[in-house]
C-alpha cells in the first residue's frame, strides 16, 4: 500500500487533486446535510442572515475558490502549501456548485425542479476529476506510446480527433457524453456515431428531410428517458433531497 501511495500519489504530485476532491465531495455532503436539517427544522442549524438578507453559502464557496485557486496557483505540488490550498479550493467549490442552479438562474430554485442541476454538475464534476486522478488525461493523450509522445504531430492529431468527436456529441444533444468523452476518447465516438436528440442543433440541420430519421430519434429518446427518468431522479433526491411539489394547476381558478 506505502508503495503504491508513493508511486500513483505522492511522485507524480496528485495528493493536492487528491485532497481537492475529498473535500470537495465532503462540502457537498456536509452542506446537503445541513441544508435538508434546516429545511425540516431540526437540529441547532439556521439560515444565515444579514439585515434581513439571506446570504447563500455561494458566497462564501466563492471567495474560499479564488482563494485556494490564487494559493494553489503559488505553491509547489509537493508542499505543504499547495495540499492546504487545495482543500480551501475543493471547499469553495463544493459550495459553489451545491448552488449551481441558483446561479445559472439568478434566482432561489435550491429546493426545485430547476435545483436538481445543482445534484447533476456535482456528480458529473466528481467523476471528471476521479478521472483526472486515476491517471485519463484530456482528449485521451494518456493512450499515446512514449514514442507516439514523442511525435507532436501524433499527439496533435489525437487531440483534434477527438475533440471533433465531442463537438459532434454535442451537437446531437448529448451534453454529458461530450463533457466525459473529452476524458475518455471512445466515450466520445459512441456519442458521435448514434442518433441524435430531438430538438438538437444535428436534428434539426440533419434530420429536417429526413422523417424516418426523426421518427427514430423521438423513439430513441423516448425509451431512454422512459427507462433512466425515474432511477436518475431517485438517485438525485437521495443525494440532495426531493424538490418543493409543483402548484397544482387543478385547484387554479378557470379564467376562460
Amino acid at each position: 500500500m506505502g508503495h503504491w501511495w508513493e508511486r500513483n500519489i505522492l511522485e507524480p504530485g496528485k495528493l493536492p487533486l487528491l485532497l481537492a476532491l475529498a473535500a470537495f465531495v465532503v462540502t457537498f455532503v456536509v452542506t446537503r446535510v445541513i441544508v435538508r436539517m434546516i429545511r425540516a427544522g431540526k437540529g441547532p442549524f439556521g439560515n444565515v442572515k444579514a439585515g434581513g438578507l439571506h446570504i447563500h453559502h455561494v458566497v462564501p464557496g466563492v471567495v474560499l475558490t479564488v482563494i485556494g485557486g490564487f494559493g494553489a496557483v503559488a505553491s509547489d505540488r509537493h508542499g505543504a502549501g499547495g495540499a492546504v490550498a487545495a482543500v480551501v479550493f475543493g471547499i469553495g467549490a463544493g459550495l459553489v456548485l451545491d448552488e449551481f442552479a441558483l446561479i445559472l438562474h439568478l434566482d432561489d430554485v435550491y429546493w426545485s425542479e430547476e435545483g436538481r442541476k445543482s445534484v447533476e454538475v456535482v456528480v458529473v464534476t466528481a467523476a471528471l476529476v476521479g478521472l483526472l486522478l486515476a491517471g485519463f488525461s484530456p482528449f485521451g493523450v494518456n493512450d499515446l506510446s512514449a514514442e507516439e509522445l514523442q511525435d507532436r504531430g501524433t499527439v496533435i492529431v489525437n487531440i483534434a480527433v477527438n475533440f471533433f468527436f465531442s463537438l459532434i456529441a454535442l451537437s446531437k444533444g448529448k451534453a454529458r457524453i461530450a463533457v466525459f468523452g473529452v476524458i475518455v476518447p471512445l466515450v466520445a465516438f459512441v456519442g458521435a456515431i448514434r442518433l441524435a436528440r430531438p430538438g438538437s442543433f444535428w436534428a434539426r440541420r440533419f434530420y429536417a428531410r429526413r422523417p424516418r430519421a426523426r421518427a427514430r430519434a423521438t423513439l430513441r429518446a423516448y425509451r431512454h428517458d422512459r427507462r433512466w427518468a425515474g432511477p436518475r431522479r431517485s438517485l438525485q433526491d437521495w443525494i440532495g433531497g426531493k424538490p418543493d411539489p409543483g402548484p397544482d394547476l387543478s385547484r387554479l381558478p378557470d379564467r376562460r
